[in-house]
């Protein structure tokens, strides 16, 4: 494996996000799309796949969540400190913007292998230069933050001006990923490098689309347009390549892209169902398992599994695991989670109760109040059949007001029930949190409403430390899902709707709790510890981003 695609690629992959997660401390990232941007790259450099990541500074982070008594987010900054982190390089290059010149330089940070000395440059640019304006100095402040214009002056920082800078720097570029559409605009800036030869952009182009949601793909209204980017490309022109009434970035990327994916089986259907005349394959996310493999599990598979940092596809071997050391493990870090909750909350909670955890990023779609659908049936459970608690985490972006007011009912059903269930909303969700709880919970609980999911790799982090999930069959979990063997199914399959399917989700979810898994979590520990390892031998092998690089490697890259 050594050298493959070293060898194989003649020049780089520029990996284009908006978003990328890559330390605690630093705060580039919202959800999920940054942690697959950060996975992704840490899997570039493990197999030697020769890149270099572009993405924006965002030193004012996305927001820091606090929660008030009554559940309310309050936003604020979550500022860092690029200096303590990354280094300033001396390469800059300039776009244009509502007719004026901004500048632009970059920080780098390397990634590197954890297993050998090949490594990964991530350039992270920046527009709070003396030589700007200040409403440009902002630009490359604060993640998904303003307006439609300062939305769209991002985009362009990304796009426009990853590319020149990537050029300033040397890096010879063979393929351009954009990893969702905020990038788009970088097919623009090949397009006029390329006497506008629309086939010779599309042979340099892969484009990775997360987004299920017809209202969450960027659309700009081409007076807007034009007044941001003048006659960078003529209106006319954008208008074909986008074939709707405002610039559409996804049809942008879709129309300038030689390969073009979906990031699961389930979601490749519902995209081709969105925009039925492009080709659009499917290549399942993953989690990059060294980084979400806890301490503990970690130690575990050193001893058992020689090689599984190397190759996570040997943790198919799972099974020769003991199954208390398993469980041990296991033990070692629900106590840590436990204890940060006590610490952080000030509630109660006991490492000997079966614990459920439900943290990503909140939309109403996710359906964080699911669970409460029947608070009656809820205690009777808790009462009759096995004692649980329940732990949330989760933002909502600062302009989102019903994703806000989801999380305040999640946080009102605690009070409610804090005399028969424990549960906490745990504050200022993060990866360090997220790697907590997905070591540290018994079952991860997965709700969204089928259709809306393009993967959710959550479930994939809490699959490599042995937790199982239980979850709506959408997303990945269509392809992860084997009933009692991997975790369990809420509800309808995929291709069922009812207009009474929260109701029916819900009684399903307690049936399922009530009859397989707590009895099975309480009273058949050695069935339970079985289906531990089933979840790391099954799902921890296959779905991570080593898999997911070679996938793209054999279809997008090469």
């Amino acid at each position: 494996m050594k050298g493959m695609y070293t060898s194989s690629l003649k020049k780089k992959v520029a990996y284009f996000t908006m978003e990328i997660a890559l330390d605690p401390e630093i705060h580039t990232y919202s959800g999920g799309l940054g942690v697959l941007a950060g996975d992704t790259l840490r899997s570039f450099a493990d197999l030697e796949v020769p890149a270099v990541g572009v993405t924006q500074l965002n030193d004012e982070g996305y927001t820091r969540q606090e929660l008030s008594d009554e559940g309310d987010q309050i936003d604020s900054k979550n500022e860092w400190e690029p200096e303590a982190y990354l280094e300033r390089i001396p390469e800059t290059t300039t776009v244009e913007i509502e007719d004026k010149e901004v500048k632009i330089g970059a920080w780098k940070k390397t990634v590197e292998s954890s297993h050998h000395d090949h490594s990964v440059p991530i350039l992270f640019l920046d527009t709070d230069l003396e030589e700007n304006e200040d409403q440009f100095r902002e630009i490359t402040k604060r993640l998904y933050g303003g307006d439609q214009r300062y939305r769209l002056f991002q985009e362009i920082i990304l796009g426009i001006g990853g590319c020149r800078i990537l050029d300033e720097i040397g890096h010879e570029i063979e393929t351009y990923h954009m990893n969702e559409s905020h990038s788009s605009l970088l097919a623009l800036e090949l397009l006029k490098r390329h006497d506008m030869e629309e086939e010779r952009v599309k042979d340099l182009c892969v484009f990775t689309t997360h987004t299920p949601e017809g209202a969450g793909h960027d659309r700009f209204n081409y007076d807007l347009v034009e007044e941001v980017l003048g006659d960078y490309i003529p209106v006319p022109k954008l208008k074909e390549l986008s074939q709707e009434d405002n610039l559409h970035m996804t049809k942008l990327a879709l129309n300038l892209s030689g390969y073009i994916n979906a990031v699961s089986k389930r979601h490749e259907e519902v995209t081709r169902e969105m925009f039925p005349d492009y080709s659009i394959d499917s290549i399942t996310n993953g989690v990059h398992i060294p980084r979400w493999v806890s301490p503990s599990f970690g130690e575990l598979y050193d001893e058992y599994i020689s090689g599984w940092r190397k190759d996570p596809y040997k943790l198919k071997h799972a099974g020769r695991i003991p199954g208390e050391e398993l469980w041990d493990a296991h033990s070692e870090e629900k106590s840590k989670l436990i204890e940060y909750v006590e610490k952080n909350t000030g509630i109660d909670m006991n490492d000997y109760i079966f614990t459920i955890g439900f943290a990503r990023r909140a939309a109403p779609y996710k359906r964080a109040n699911l669970i409460f659908h029947d608070v009656e049936r809820l205690k009777q459970i808790a009462k009759d059949v096995g004692e649980f608690q329940v732990l949330f985490a989760g933002k909502a972006h600062p302009q989102g007001e019903m994703s806000k007011e989801m999380i305040k009912k999640v946080n009102s059903r605690i009070r409610d029930l804090r005399e028969d269930i424990k549960m906490a909303y745990l504050e200022n969700y993060n990866i360090e949190l997220g790697a907590m709880m997905t070591s540290g919970v018994d079952l991860w609980l997965n709700t969204p409403e089928r259709g809306r999911e393009a993967c959710g790799t959550s479930g994939m982090k809490a699959s490599c430390n042995g937790v199982p999930q239980l979850s709506t069959l959408d997303g990945w979990w269509i392809e992860g899902h084997l009933e009692g063997v991997t975790g369990w199914k809420i509800g309808l399959d995929p291709e069922e709707k009812s207009e009474k399917a929260d109701e029916i989700d819900a009684k399903d979810l307690y049936e399922t709790l009530e009859e397989k898994i707590l009895p099975k979590y309480y009273a058949d520990k050695k069935k339970w510890i079985e289906i531990m390892k089933n979840s790391i031998s099954f799902n921890a092998s296959y779905y991570n981003t080593h898999r997911m690089v070679r996938e793209y490697f054999l279809n997008a890259y090469s």
